[in-house]
């Protein structure tokens, strides 16, 4: 204990090039620690919100877009899709179930999404209050909706055309909450869910009172009246058996005017792309350890010189040459556990700052409170890079010449 002592006396001599030190190499792991969290979290996050998607069906366009916005909702939807042609494609024996999706609206930057109750299925979900809609324009609220918003069941309040915030208002039909959705961890927390018909009725010229009474579907497609023409924005597609995944896409495609797209296959060529950034902010992130690693061996290689009268002194008055060694090592083995240490706070406030700045967007969900195993990885790293950083010095202050020093 008391070499640990006297190596962090050292370190408090030269407070500047202390912090300046245990600063860079925080700076670097910082890097490496937010990335690790958000690689780690973004992946296992898009993989749930994606579970149980085989395709998407909807209108010609980017097959990525056309994820994004159906099935992760932080995209512009491609377009709408006829109602005939999407229950057509619905009768395929390829498919198993069809959950239809009408995009377009939002609430103070929260999507409106028009669907049946098979959605609710879909995620699994459970109610904390209330109940699913059974009328047009009820709404249920997922769970981070009802937080930021403070919406009970039974309030109401009006939509905006659009789905970003600051559009539009719908103020001739506002909608119900009629249940609120507990946490479930995936992207249903941050969506408003009600029918297709509340977000067809929501942007009809005339409004048919009669027609919001009736019955809405709570599975399947919605009914039309003879002569209607309406749309949606997507359909999200359940395989029946595996010879679906190789027939279905390339049918939709080539046959009729929509696009299909697989979830999985777009979200690995994204991960794909991502991971070129990934990689070259990690090489920078290494970099600046490694530089850090210098400055550390040069400040120690420094000190030695100015220090050298004391080791001879503490020689000669009964110190080993392995003590030397030991007590220049923990002052590297300090800076550098002091550096990990502050580099992972440092990643993890930055990563609480991104997710509090973007409460939509694609990091929301996302948590800085979570520690990952590759975490002390990292604080290894670290320590390594201080005890290589030291060895040089402390082999010379091993060797260090008792009679010459003290002579000068």
């Amino acid at each position: 204990m008391s070499m640990l002592k006297l190596s962090w006396k050292y370190l408090l001599a030269k407070p500047w090039n202390t912090a300046l030190n245990i600063l860079l190499l925080a700076l670097g792991l910082s890097i490496i620690t937010v990335l690790i969290l958000i690689q780690d979290q973004f992946e296992n996050k898009m993989n749930k919100d994606a579970a149980g998607i085989d395709l998407v069906i909807g209108a010609k366009g980017s097959p990525l877009q056309l994820v994004l916005s159906s099935v992760y909702h932080i995209d512009f939807p491609t377009g709408n899709i006829p109602l005939d042609e999407a229950k057509a494609i619905s009768r395929n024996r390829l498919i198993k179930n069809t959950i239809p999706l009408g995009l377009g609206d939002n609430y103070q930057g929260f999507r409106i999404v028009g669907t049946n109750h098979d959605y609710l299925d879909l995620y699994g979900v459970t109610f904390s209050d209330g109940e699913a809609w059974n009328r047009a324009f009820d709404v249920v609220l997922g769970s981070e909706v009802a937080e930021k918003s403070g919406f009970e069941v039974g309030d109401v309040f009006v939509g905006s055309h659009g789905i970003e915030a600051a559009s539009h208002e719908h103020d001739e039909h506002p909608y119900k909450v009629v249940g609120i959705l507990a946490p479930s961890d995936n992207i249903v927390d941050q969506l408003i869910l009600t029918s297709i018909e509340s977000v067809w009725y929501a942007h009809d010229e005339e409004h048919d009172h009669d027609k919001m009474e009736k019955g809405i579907a709570k599975s399947g497609f919605p009914e039309t009246e003879a002569g209607e023409e309406r749309e949606l924005t997507t359909l999200l597609v359940q395989y029946r058996n595996p010879i679906a995944a190789v027939q279905l896409p390339r049918l939709v495609n080539s046959r009729s005017s929509l696009q299909a797209a697989s979830p999985s296959f777009e979200i690995s060529r994204l991960f794909e792309l991502l991971g070129v950034g990934i990689s070259l902010v990690q090489g920078l992130a290494l970099i600046i350890v490694l530089i850090a690693g210098l400055g550390i061996f040069i400040a120690l290689y420094n000190s030695l010189k100015e220090r050298k009268y004391d080791l001879a002194v503490m020689r000669a008055i009964g110190a080993s040459k392995e003590q030397l060694f030991i007590l220049i090592i923990l002052e590297g083995i300090l800076l550098t556990f002091l550096g990990a240490l502050a580099g992972l706070l440092i990643g993890h406030l930055f990563l609480y700052i991104l997710v509090t700045m973007n409460e939509q967007g694609a990091l929301s969900g996302l948590r800085a409170d979570v520690f990952l195993n590759q975490e002390w990885w990292i604080l290894a790293y670290a320590l390594a890079v201080g005890i290589l950083a030291s060895l040089i010095p402390a082999w010379n202050a091993y060797r260090t010449d008792i009679a010459n020093q003290l002579t000068k």
